[in-house]
Order: C-alpha cells, then structure tokens, then sequence
C-alpha cells in the first residue's frame, strides 16, 4: 500500500500535482501549490498510476521513474535538481562541484529515461558566502535556491507557459558509489576536505 497523502481536496482545483519526495514539513513547494488552488498527491514511496495529473513534481525522491511509468503518466514531470546542468547529474551534485571545479546551480528540468538528462525548463547558477564552509551549509543553500526559482516560476508553470530546452554539453555524472570512502563528511570544511582528498587520492573499498 502506497503511503499517499492529499492536500487540498477540493472538488474543481486549477491543477491536479503529483508531487513525490519531500513532504510538506521538509519543502515550501507543497504549501506554494495549496495556496495556489492545486490539488496535491504526496507520497516518497513507490506507485501505482491510477489517476490522471497535470503535472509532476519530484523532489528529494529515492527512486528511478521508469520509462513506462513516464508514458503510463502522460504529462509533464519536472525533476528538481541541485546542480548547473549539464554538469553533475545524479547522486552528490554538491560534492562533485567543488571536486571537480564545476559550476555550481540548481536546474529545473523534464524527466526522461536517462539520469537527468531531460530538457531545461529553468535553472540558476548559484555563488556562496564565504560563511558557507561547509557541504552540509552549501547543500542547505541549495535547497533553498531551487524552491525560489521554482516558487518563482509558479505562475507560469499553472498557466502551461513554459519551453524546455535540451542540455547543452556532455557535462558530467556520478553514481552513489562514487563518492570515496575517505570523505571526511557533509560538515567537513570544503576548502581543507578537497585539499585532503587530492592529497590522497578518492579511495574506493
């Protein structure tokens, strides 16, 4: 049984959202499309299609959304991901950034059968304080940047205006594996953590 929760149950809502991953109490997105007059479907599990959306949001979601899953949906479902895409899709965009001296954003884009791969509907570069240390700090400002742009951009995603464009450049990508069993952890200073990881290697069990 899927744990699905409904808020704002009203009989004649302006959209119909299933939004999966965070809840009401981990994002700002939910309450953003409630005082919108929108229907919204939560849940962070798995599921079952059985009804028919307008659009999806998917947000801190653990899963994979297959292909047929994508055509089973029929609409729109835009994936919000805390990096500058084309670089650093998958799992850790926040490490890979300063590893790897990307740029470092947040990008609004649609699903499709690849890992993040799916054309850009909005996205943002973001630059941090010096007060932002660590990757534990710069993962919060993250969050917060991709709520605003797509709290932002609310209106025009209800009135169905919006193009999509497909990624510019190969970029890059990283699995959960990825990430190097010597890495210190998300509170670590960014500055001396990468400095560490250089000095020695990403060291791999």
């Amino acid at each position: 049984m899927v744990n699905m929760k409904r808020f704002n149950g009203i009989s004649n809502p302006l959209k119909k959202v299933l939004f999966l991953g965070f809840n009401e109490k981990q994002t700002s997105i939910i309450k953003a499309l409630i005082k919108n007059n929108c229907l919204v479907d939560q849940t962070d599990s798995q599921f079952n299609i059985t009804e028919n959306y307008n659009f999806v949001v998917c947000f801190g979601y653990r899963y994979i959304i297959k292909q047929s899953t994508i055509d089973k949906l029929g609409c729109p479902i835009f994936n919000l991901h805390i990096s500058y895409l084309p670089y650093n899709r998958g799992a850790h965009p926040n490490f890979w950034s300063f590893y790897d001296k990307t740029p470092a954003g947040v990008s609004i884009h649609l699903i499709d059968s690849g890992l993040d791969t799916g054309p850009i509907v909005w996205q943002r570069l973001v630059n941090f304080k010096k007060e932002d240390d660590t990757f534990l700090k710069t993962y919060k400002v993250l969050i917060k940047e991709i709520e605003n742009l797509f709290i932002e951009h609310l209106h025009c995603l209800l009135n169905d205006d919006w193009i999509a464009r497909e990624q510019n450049g190969s970029g890059s990508h990283h699995y959960v594996k990825d990430l190097p069993h010597n890495f210190s952890g998300w509170t670590s200073n960014i500055t001396e953590e990468i400095t560490k990881l250089k000095h020695e290697g990403l060291k791999y069990e």
